[in-house]
Formats: C-alpha cells, sequence, structure tokens
C-alpha cells in the first residue's frame, strides 16, 4: 500500500488523521514545516519543498496554511502527482454565493475551485466551529476561572478535531466519497457560556462567562487575530444568538458511529485548563 501525505501533520486536526491512519495500519507520511521524527519537513506555500515528499505517494490530505493564493501553486503540482485529495475546508464556504461573502469563505473556496480543476479526485470537509478554538480561553480559566468575551449567548455545536480526522480518514482510504463536500458539525448547540461551564466541570474547577461591551471585547481578540479575522468571527457570533448553528449528522452518515460530544472534548483536553 502506498503512503498517503498528510499535510499539517503536527496540527490539531492534521495529528490525529496521522494517528487513526496508524490506527488502521495504513502507512502515512506526515509533512510539516516542523515535523516529527517520522515526518518530512515541507512548505506548502512553497511546492519545491513539497515535490520530494510526493514520490510514491496517491493521495494526500491538505489543509490550508496561510493564504489562499499561496497554495495554488502546490494544487497544480497535486494535479500532476497524485490521484486523490482531502482537503480540509471551512463550514464558511457557501455554495449558494458566486462570491463568498467573509474572507475564510473567500479563501478556502478559492482552494476548492483550484483542486476542483486539478483534475483529481477530491473531498472537501467543511467543519464549522472548532472545539479546539476554546483552547484560547485555557489562560483566562487558569487564571481566574473567567472568560471574558461578546455574545455569551452564541450558540454553536462544536466538533472534536477526532471527528474530522475520521472523517478525513473514511474519504482518504474509502470509495464513494468523490465529489462530497461534507458539512461537519459537533452533536448539539451550546452557548459560549455552556462552553466555559463544561469546561469548568471538566477542568475541576469553576468557570464562567462574563459579557463585555462589544468595543472591548473586539479590542481584546485584536490583540490575537487581525481585524477581518475578529470582525467575521463577532459577526458569526452575533447571528448565532438568535440562530443557532445547525447540526448535521455527517460525521455518523461516513464514519458509522455517533460523534463525540463537547464534553468529551472538555475532558480529553482537560489538563490544558487546570
Amino acid at each position: 500500500m502506498k503512503p498517503i501525505l498528510v499535510a499539517g501533520a503536527t496540527g490539531n486536526v492534521g495529528s490525529q488523521v496521522v494517528a487513526q491512519l496508524r490506527e488502521r495500519d495504513v502507512p502515512v507520511r506526515p509533512l510539516s514545516r516542523n515535523p516529527p521524527p517520522d515526518g518530512v519537513r515541507g512548505d506548502l506555500a512553497k511546492p519545491e519543498t513539497i515535490a520530494p515528499a510526493l514520490d510514491g505517494v496517491d493521495t494526500v490530505f491538505l489543509m490550508l496554511s496561510g493564504a489562499a493564493e499561496a497554495l495554488v501553486p502546490t494544487v497544480s503540482l497535486l494535479g500532476e502527482r497524485v490521484n486523490r485529495v482531502v482537503f480540509l475546508s471551512s463550514g464558511a464556504v457557501d455554495d449558494s454565493l458566486t462570491e463568498q461573502d467573509n474572507a475564510i469563505g473567500a479563501w478556502h473556496r478559492a482552494v476548492e475551485e483550484a483542486i476542483e480543476a486539478a483534475g483529481v479526485e477530491w473531498t472537501f470537509l467543511r467543519p464549522h466551529a472548532f472545539a479546539t478554538n476554546t483552547l484560547g480561553w485555557a489562560p483566562s480559566i487558569r487564571a481566574d476561572g473567567v472568560v471574558r468575551g461578546a455574545y455569551g449567548e452564541a450558540s454553536m455545536p462544536l466538533i472534536h478535531e477526532k471527528d474530522i480526522a475520521a472523517v478525513a480518514v473514511e474519504a482518504l482510504t474509502g470509495d464513494g466519497h468523490a465529489g462530497a463536500k461534507y458539512t461537519l458539525t459537533g452533536t448539539r448547540p451550546l452557548t459560549q457560556a455552556e462552553q466555559v461551564r463544561v469546561i469548568g466541570e471538566a477542568a475541576g474547577r469553576p468557570a464562567r462567562w462574563e459579557e463585555l461591551p462589544l468595543d472591548e471585547a473586539r479590542a481584546a481578540l485584536l490583540t490575537r487575530m487581525p481585524d477581518f479575522v475578529v470582525d467575521t468571527m463577532l459577526t458569526g457570533f452575533r447571528e448565532l444568538v438568535t440562530k443557532p448553528g445547525e447540526v448535521t449528522s455527517t460525521v455518523q452518515d461516513v464514519t458509522g458511529r455517533p460523534g463525540l460530544g463537547f464534553e468529551v472534548w472538555a475532558a480529553d483536553h482537560a489538563a490544558s485548563f487546570r
């Protein structure tokens, strides 16, 4: 069996893809700018660093690293060298729009279009809110058990990275996934305030949400993220207050098992919040 190249192999999702492929005894070639000892070094924005890693490879797990335009030449290379690409896209992509209405969706759709044009067999994974995003609260929870932000009543079904990886592994190794666009979510919506409470319970310490005025919350986020990301995020949170994120059954449909709830994720990562 030929090895599967896994880009972003040291990241939250990529590392799970590697682990779950190995659980099935599937040969894996982990790719990263800072690879593990058994991996290969490569930068997705520099096709010349990716080419050697493609020797003997037919299937690739791909993710966006940096600006979309930097990834397009690498996608063209994949079109010449491999047969199947599973791309970790984004739930922000809206197929009903000719032009995406937010930067995150636009970036990922640009890569999707490049993959479609490359002539490979493709599957797009479109996860919505990642449970790992809440790791950004860890310093605050460890410090005083309080998470401060805007739109604490924004409600969304956060997805465990293990579930994203499980769907990816099915698409990488199985049949029947060509041309699929899989919308991935967690098992049930939780407000941001509820997410904080669940994390506190898993970590064994009190944790609560404190609502901030929008301008203060935005200023705090700008210390960690670019303005267009912050504004896209806050707009999404505002909408999720009145219209909670929808839940899909895709994880179970593809993997044959129920998705992992946020409580499972919080237990898996409890040490990060202690």
